[in-house]
């Protein structure tokens, strides 16, 4: 998603550094996750979850409500340290540009410093700082990677801005196949939306209970609305992998409830 420098295009070349491997933009999540469906192209990464601002919906929603049987084949997790760039240093920054989450990280940043500034939210933080660089002659500014400062000739005018430190995006790369990526692996983890009885008191609660049974350990739970009337959820869960990944869809679907495969993947840590 979104033009070169980009972070997620920086999560793709970790993934596929071979120059041989063609990396192709699109303007949205969206469009990246049908232009795999669709096969026009091999594999799809896109942004999952921010360790400060939590799941990107569009993704997630997207998996669960639309797509038939795309799952991750891997997770790229990305340290993610945003940078104010412009045209120039002097200039009486109007307008700040960047993708929603960008904005978000760097709220308290702008809030202090850029009071005054006017903020638009782009499809992606690359195209945030390629829009600048196109408009010299506003005071305008964009968040986004350092890479993409030095793609469109920008000069860094603040470093660092994201609220905390330790501010890490996971990507997800969807596929049918896992490829052999050039990074370390730290874990290995599976997904799963469950969307629960309605007639089964306690349905959450006897759910966990056999993730439980099984000693999985879980290491996030979510609920996001159905789409389909008020109050109606799915619930998605990330666990370490267990070797007894059948067996526990099973003892689910067997409470009546539906399942859905997300993936069951390795974690890669970029440095």
């Amino acid at each position: 998603m979104g033009p070169k420098a980009s972070f997620t295009y920086a999560a793709a070349r970790a993934a596929f550094p071979d120059s041989s491997h063609q990396l192709i933009a699109f303007d949205s999540i969206t469009e990246v996750i049908r232009s795999y469906e669709q096969d026009l192209v091999d594999y799809a990464i896109v942004p999952v979850e921010n360790s400060i601002e939590g799941s990107v919906h569009q993704t997630v929603d997207y998996l669960f409500l639309q797509s038939d049987d795309t799952r991750a084949q891997a997770e790229i997790v990305q340290p993610i340290k945003q940078q104010l760039m412009a045209t120039s240093a002097d200039k009486k920054i109007e307008k700040i540009f960047s993708h929603p989450q960008a904005i978000a990280q760097s709220l308290k940043y702008l809030q202090c410093h850029f009071p005054d500034a006017k903020i638009e939210s782009t499809d992606s933080t690359a195209y945030a700082a390629k829009f600048v660089s196109e408009h010299p002659e506003k005071n305008y500014a964009a968040i986004a990677p350092t890479a993409s400062s030095l793609e469109y000739g920008l000069t860094i005018i603040a470093q660092d801005i994201q609220e905390i430190d330790e501010n890490f995006t996971r990507f997800w790369l969807l596929g049918h196949t896992t490829p052999k990526i050039p990074l370390p692996v730290e874990t290995e983890k599976m997904t799963l939306a469950l969307t629960l009885s309605d007639n089964l008191p306690g349905a959450l609660y006897k759910a966990l209970q056999i993730f439980a049974d099984f000693g999985i350990n879980l290491t996030k739970i979510e609920s996001r609305p159905l789409k389909t009337f008020l109050g109606e959820y799915f619930f998605l869960i990330d666990a370490q992998f267990s070797e007894n990944y059948l067996y526990l869809i099973h003892a689910l679907e067997k409470l009546g409830i539906t399942v859905k495969r997300l993936g069951k993947y390795k974690v890669y840590k970029m440095s």
